[in-house]
C-alpha cells in the first residue's frame, strides 16, 4: 500500500455523475482521492432449511472441514505477513483464529444441527448472532466491536461451505499507479492482507467504529479511513470519484472539478502539516512557560507499543489489558498474561507502563454466558468484577508483578468508587506479593497503585483517594457518560455528550487540584486527551500528563508547544468561577 504522500489523484478527470455526500465517523486523519473500489460481501441471510435425522453427521462433518478450511486460510495469511505489513495484522488474525476455535461458536453450532437438525449454514450463522448481540451489549466500545470478528469469521467459513471467496474481487484488482479507495461493507484482517499489493489511498465501510480492525490497521499505515456510513458499498460503484476526509467523517462521491481542486490542496496542506509534525517526535513536550508535559500512549496490544515509541512517547498510559480475555474460553493463564505485558514493558525499555486491570463489564461473563442486568454500565464491572472473582483476579496481579522485574510499571484500577475497594486491591495485591514470595519470583515491590477517575462520586469526593493512592488516571469517557446521564453508544442522545459541559470541566478540575495538593500525578486518558481542540483547556484546567492514541501524540504536542500554561490557568479558572460556558476556540485564539 502507498502512502497518503504518493497519492497521484490529479490525474483524475471530473466526473459525469452526479454528487452526492455521505456522513460517517472519521477514524484516521488525513484526505484521500480516487477511483472506488467496490468489494463484495458474502450475505449471512442464508438459506433456513431442517436436515433429516440421517443427515446429521455428514451436516456436521460439512461444517467443521468449513471450520478448518478458515482456520487453515488464517494461518496462512499470518505465516505469509510480508515485512512492511502492519505489525497490527498479525495479531488481528490470532483474534480470528482464536474464534474459529472458540467452542462457543463451533460446538454450539454443531450442537443445533444435532438437537434441532439445522443446516450448516443456519446453524452458524444462528451461534454468530447469540454471540453478535453478546458483544453489541458491551458498555466497552473496543470489546463491542469485537462483535464485527465474530461476523467476519462466519463469512469466511460460508466461503468454504460454499466453495467461493468473499475477498475474489480483490485477487482481480490489479497493481495500478492510480490511487484507489476501498469501498467495502467492512474489511476483515484477512482482506486487509490481501489489500497489500495494489495502492490503495483509503478506506471507507459501513460498519465500524474507533476500535474497528478498519480504524486500527488505517491508523497505524496513517491511512485515511471512514467507518460506519451506513450503506457507502451499495451507494458507490467501481470507478466513481471519491474524496475521503478522515477528520470530519466526510465521504464525497463524484465532487465537481472546483472541488476537487479545493480537496486536492487540503490533501497537500495537510502532508505539509504532518511533516512538520514529524520533526516534533524528539523534540521535548514543554509550554511556552517553560512547563513539562508528560505525553503519554493508549494501547491495546502488545504490538502497538513500537508504534508509541515511532511516535515519541514518554510511555504508556493506559495498557488495556481486556485483548487477553476477548474471545477466550479458558481464560489466559498467568504466563500468558505475563509474556504479554512483559513484551510491552520491555519495548518501551525503562519507560513508565500503566496496566489497567481487567476492565469487562457485567452485561458478559468470562465464561460467555449472558449474564442479566438492567443496565451493564452500573453494575458488576470493572474492579467490582474483579473483586467478586479472586482468583481471577490474583492471576492477573500476579502477572503484572511478574513484568515490572523488567522495567517501571504502574498498576491502574478501573472503576473505583468507594475507598473499601481501594482496600481491597492493596490487600489483593499484597497477597500476590506474598504468593511471589513464596515461589521465588522476581518483581518491584515498590509498584504503584493508581486508580481510573470515571465515577462522578470519585470525582467529587477525591481527597482521601489522592492520599492513598499513588496516582490519578481521568477517563473522560465514562465520567461524561456518568455525569450527564448518557449512554455514548446510544445515537439517539449522541447529540447531549458535551466534554465542556461545567459539571464535568469542574469534576476534571477538582481531581487535578486534588492530586496537586497531595503532590500525586494525574493524566487525562480519556478522548478528550488526544483532541488537539481542547489540549488548551486541558492545560488551562491544570492537566501535566496527556495519554491518548501513539497516532495523536504529535498533534497533541504541537498545541503544547504553542501555550502559555500559566496563562491558561488563570483565564480557565476566572471563567469557571464566573459560571461562564468555554469556547475552546476562543482560548486558542486568546493564548
Amino acid at each position: 500500500m502507498t502512502s497518503l504522500a504518493k497519492d497521484n489523484s490529479s490525474s483524475i478527470p471530473q466526473a459525469r455523475q452526479a454528487m452526492m455526500c455521505l456522513y460517517g465517523k472519521g477514524v484516521a486523519r488525513g484526505y484521500a482521492i480516487g477511483r472506488a473500489v467496490v468489494l463484495g460481501a458474502t450475505a449471512l441471510e442464508v438459506a433456513h432449511y431442517r436436515i433429516s435425522p440421517d443427515a446429521v453427521v455428514s451436516e456436521k462433518a460439512r461444517l467443521t472441514t468449513a471450520l478448518k478450511a478458515a482456520q487453515d486460510e488464517m494461518r496462512e495469511l499470518a505465516t505469509t505477513l510480508p515485512d512492511d505489513a502492519p505489525r497490527e495484522l498479525a495479531a488481528l488474525l490470532d483474534v480470528h483464529s482464536m474464534l474459529l476455535a472458540d467452542p462457543l461458536l463451533a460446538n454450539e453450532a454443531l450442537l443445533l444441527i444435532e438437537a434441532r437438525h439445522y443446516n450448516a449454514e443456519w446453524a452458524l450463522t444462528a451461534q454468530g448472532q447469540i454471540l453478535g448481540e453478546q458483544f453489541a451489549a458491551m458498555e466497552d466500545e473496543y470489546l463491542r466491536e469485537r462483535g464485527s470478528d465474530v461476523r467476519q469469521v462466519i463469512e469466511r467459513v460460508i466461503d468454504a461451505m460454499s466453495g467461493s471467496k468473499s475477498s475474489r474481487s480483490l485477487d482481480k484488482i490489479q497493481k495500478t499507479d492510480e490511487s484507489l479507495i476501498v469501498v467495502a461493507h467492512d474489511i476483515s484482517p484477512a482482506d486487509m492482507v490481501r489489500l497489500r499489493g495494489a495502492s490503495f489511498a483509503g478506506f471507507a465501510t459501513d460498519l465500524g467504529g474507533p476500535t474497528s480492525h478498519t480504524a486500527i490497521v488505517a491508523r497505524s499505515m496513517a491511512v485515511p479511513a471512514v467507518v460506519g456510513l451506513g450503506h457507502v458499498r451499495s451507494l458507490v460503484s467501481d470507478g466513481d470519484v471519491v474524496v475521503l476526509d478522515g477528520a470530519s467523517g466526510t465521504v464525497i462521491v463524484n465532487p465537481p472539478a472546483f472541488a476537487l481542486q479545493e480537496y486536492r490542496q487540503m490533501q497537500q496542506d495537510f502532508i505539509a502539516y504532518r511533516e512538520e509534525l514529524a520533526l516534533l517526535k524528539n523534540v521535548e513536550s514543554v509550554t511556552l512557560d517553560g512547563i513539562r508535559i508528560g505525553m503519554l500512549a493508549n494501547i491495546e496490544l502488545p504490538e502497538e507499543a513500537e508504534l508509541a515509541i515511532e511516535n515519541g512517547a514518554d510511555g504508556i498510559g493506559l495498557f488495556r489489558s481486556e485483548f487477553l480475555f476477548i474471545g477466550q474460553t479458558d481464560l489466559p493463564d498467568e504466563d500468558q498474561q505475563y509474556q504479554a505485558y512483559s513484551k510491552v514493558v520491555k519495548t518501551m525499555a525503562g519507560r513508565p507502563v500503566t496496566i489497567r486491570t481487567l476492565d469487562i463489564g457485567a452485561d458478559k461473563t468470562m465464561d460467555g454466558e449472558l449474564a442479566v442486568t438492567m443496565n451493564p454500565a452500573l453494575g458488576q464491572r470493572a474492579i467490582r468484577y474483579c473483586l467478586a472473582r479472586p482468583e481471577l483476579f490474583a492471576t492477573q496481579l500476579r502477572a503484572i508483578l511478574r513484568a515490572s522485574a523488567h522495567g517501571k510499571v504502574k498498576i491502574l484500577i478501573p472503576m473505583i468508587a468507594h475507598m473499601h475497594e481501594i482496600q481491597s486491591t492493596k490487600l489483593a495485591l499484597a497477597s500476590a506479593m506474598r504468593d511471589l514470595d513464596e515461589r521465588g519470583d522476581e518483581y518491584d515491590a515498590a509498584v504503584e497503585l493508581g486508580a481510573m477517575v470515571e465515577v462522578p462520586a470519585t470525582a467529587i469526593a477525591i481527597e482521601p483517594f489522592a492520599q492513598l493512592l499513588d496516582f490519578l488516571s481521568i477517563g473522560t469517557n465514562d465520567l461524561i457518560q456518568y455525569t450527564l446521564a448518557i449512554d455514548r453508544a446510544d445515537s439517539e442522545v449522541a447529540n447531549l455528550y458535551d466534554p465542556l459541559h461545567p459539571a464535568v470541566l469542574r469534576l476534571i478540575a477538582n481531581t487535578i487540584n486534588a492530586g496537586e495538593r497531595a503532590g500525586k500525578p494525574v493524566s487525562v486518558c480519556g478522548e478528550m486527551a488526544g483532541d488537539p481542540k481542547l489540549t488548551r483547556l486541558l492545560l488551562g484546567l491544570g492537566l501535566t500528563e496527556f495519554s491518548m492514541h501513539p497516532q495523536q501524540l504529535l498533534d497533541v504536542k504541537r498545541e503544547i508547544r504553542r501555550a502559555h500554561s500559566n496563562a491558561l490557568r488563570t483565564q480557565v479558572a476566572t471563567i469557571l468561577n464566573r459560571g461562564q460556558p468555554i469556547d475552546p476556540d476562543l482560548l486558542n485564539a486568546q493564548n
